[in-house]
Parts: structure tokens; C-alpha cells; sequence
């Protein structure tokens, strides 16, 4: 039986967390080995920072662990050895889910290193099931590649994805588009998908959904936008703005929409890097923001008062977005939220 079947559903993100899950970065997968320090750095800053609210808990390669206890070790922080190459956790960790009784499972989906671009991913692809047999709980395995960055939730049955990721040849092209939406309701226990066009420019996840809008609160979304019309993500965000402008929640509410403004593009040796608020992550009773510093100066205060302003009852707590983003991704995509149970 599906998730779905057996009232599991994925909570919305701010829903109170157990604790985070988060991978330690490997040196030997890493686009730039050369930067393997400064962005250890900031992975321990990111750890640092949600140890403030919540427990956390990293996985680390079995010959690094003490190492990294010396980087990271503390109250509030815990270390699980498990192998892997890669350190993005909301791609190829589990999806959790809870039902009606308040009991927490785990869907594990089929990861291929976003549509084949990182080999080998197969100790990465084993990840999420070592997760859940530590934790000792229920797990479902879907028939789907799927990274979790590519979904967002409100916890009300609706869900935000977008077709360049989701639609990709690159990870089901067996399924098509009714068969990859049925699943993915059936794994999250949604109702509803509203489908966004692309993601932002240079996203090599090919559109991850969370560096483009997510959902503030049931029937309220944030998505980010671009006022230059020569900028490539001037026409991409207009149109999802469009979709969202246009679009009905499973409960049938329009949505309510809050803009918050890109940062300056910034290029690293491979192109553009993609800079996103949108990137941020709930912790119990906080948030956690990448901000970017240097052009970006006048953004970043805006996108943190768009932010206190939106969530006055939780402490806005900035971190160097700078530091990761060279390998791909920011605070969100290094981490994984396990909701409470009853």
C-alpha cells in the first residue's frame, strides 16, 4: 500500500521538528576540491546556527569522524557514520512523513545524482534507507527518482514542483507526466500539484523548485523575482508568477503571493551561481537565511525584513550563503526536517 493509502501525509516544513538531518562534505566528489576547507567552514556554520533551535544530526563518512566532532561537536549536535559522496541531504535523504496517529515514516525515492550528472551515486542512493533503519521506522520505497528539493509542501494536501525537474528524460523517462504526478501524491498524500514552469538560471538540479517559490503558510507563497528584463530569470520567474497568480490550493483558495527580490548575479569559474533567498529553512522557532554580502548588501536586508515581516513569532538568523554555494546548492539543500511524532 502507498503512504496515501495509510494517512500519511508530508507536513509542511514548519511544522515542529524532532531535529535535522544534514551530510558532511566530501572532499574527493567536490566540484572544487581546492575549496574542501572554506566549505567545511560553512557547513559547520550552517550546523552551528540550527544547533540553536533544534538537534541536529550529521552523517559522516566513518573515517572522518573525529575530525569533524572537532569541527562541529557540541550540544545539540550528534554524529551518525554513514558512507557517502555527496553532502546535499534534501536530495538523496528520505522524505518523512506522518499520519493521522502521529506516527513518522520514511519514503525513500531513487536517486541518481540529478539526472546522471555526478557518478557514482550509489552509496548516496543507499542513504536514506540507512537513515530510517537507525531510526528504526517505517520505510516506503517509491518506484520514482526524485530529489527532495524538487517538492515543497503546505501540509493542507497542495504541492509545488516544477516540470523542467520533475518532467526531466533525465530521471523517469518510463513515466509520464500522469504517472510521475500520481505518485508523487501517493508518496506525499497530496491532493493537488501546481507545476511551475523552469527554475532559475544555471540551477544544474535542472529547476529545483526550492530555489524558486515556497509555501509560507497554507494558501501563502514566497517566490522570488527579477525586475531586469535582460536578465535570463526575468522572463523564468514572470511566468511561474503567472502560474501561481492563476492557481487554486487543494482546500480551492487563491494564493496569496509575496515577492521577495533576487540578489546581483554572481559568476563563479562554471557560470552563473544560483543565489536565492528562497533557499532559507524553518528550524523550530527560527529561520535559517543564506545572504550573500557584497553586491548583494542592499538584498540581503531586504529579503530578511521580508522575512521577519512575514514570520514575526520566529528569530531570523543569517548564515554565508556565499560559503556553499560554489558547490551547487545552499542551506536547504543541505538539510533534511524530521517532524515530531505524538
Amino acid at each position: 500500500m502507498y503512504p496515501k493509502d495509510l494517512n500519511y501525509t508530508m507536513p509542511a516544513e514548519w511544522a515542529k521538528h524532532q531535529r535535522t538531518f544534514i551530510s558532511w562534505p566530501v572532499q574527493s566528489s567536490m566540484c572544487f576540491p581546492d575549496n574542501h576547507v572554506s566549505v567545511c567552514q560553512g557547513y559547520a556554520d550552517i550546523i552551528a546556527a540550527m544547533a540553536e533551535f533544534e538537534p541536529v544530526t550529521v552523517l559522516v563518512n566513518p573515517d572522518e569522524l573525529e575530525n569533524v566532532e572537532s569541527l562541529v561537536g557540541g550540544t545539540n549536535v550528534m554524529l551518525l557514520p554513514i558512507e557517502h559522496s555527496d553532502a546535499w541531504l534534501r536530495d538523496n535523504g528520505p522524505t518523512f512523513v506522518v499520519n493521522k496517529e502521529g506516527v513518522v515514516a520514511g519514503v525513500n525515492w531513487k536517486f541518481n545524482a540529478w539526472g546522471g550528472k555526478y557518478a557514482p551515486w550509489d552509496l548516496d542512493d543507499k542513504v536514506a534507507p540507512q537513515i530510517l533503519e537507525q531510526l528504526q521506522i517505517t520505510r516506503f520505497d517509491a518506484p520514482l527518482v526524485m530529489e527532495g528539493g524538487s517538492i515543497h509542501t503546505d501540509g493542507e494536501g497542495t504541492l509545488l514542483t516544477t516540470e523542467e525537474c520533475l518532467l526531466n528524460m533525465n530521471r523517469n523517462p518510463e513515466l509520464g507526466r500522469e504517472d510521475i504526478e500520481d505518485y508523487v501524491m501517493k508518496y506525499t498524500g497530496t491532493e493537488s500539484i501546481i507545476w511551475l514552469k523552469r527554475g532559475l538560471s544555471g540551477d544544474e538540479t535542472d529547476g529545483h523548485v526550492d530555489n524558486i517559490a515556497c509555501f509560507a503558510a497554507p494558501g501563502k507563497v514566497i517566490i522570488q523575482v527579477c525586475e531586469d528584463p535582460q536578465d535570463e530569470n526575468y522572463e523564468i520567474t514572470a511566468e511561474n508568477l503567472r502560474i501561481l497568480e492563476n492557481a487554486t490550493d487543494a482546500q480551492g483558495r487563491k494564493l496569496e503571493i509575496i515577492k521577495i527580490q533576487q540578489p546581483p548575479r554572481v559568476d563563479g569559474e562554471d557560470g552563473r551561481l544560483t543565489l536565492s533567498y528562497l533557499n532559507f529553512y524553518f528550524v523550530n522557532g527560527g529561520i535559517i537565511l543564506p545572504v550573500f554580502g557584497g553586491t548583494a548588501a542592499k538584498t540581503d536586508r531586504l529579503a530578511e525584513q521580508v522575512l521577519a515581516d512575514l514570520f514575526p513569532d520566529r528569530r531570523i538568523r543569517t548564515v554565508n550563503g556565499m560559503a556553499v554555494i560554489t558547490e551547487g546548492g545552499n542551506v536547504h539543500c543541505t538539510t533534511q526536517q524530521m517532524p515530531v511524532s505524538i
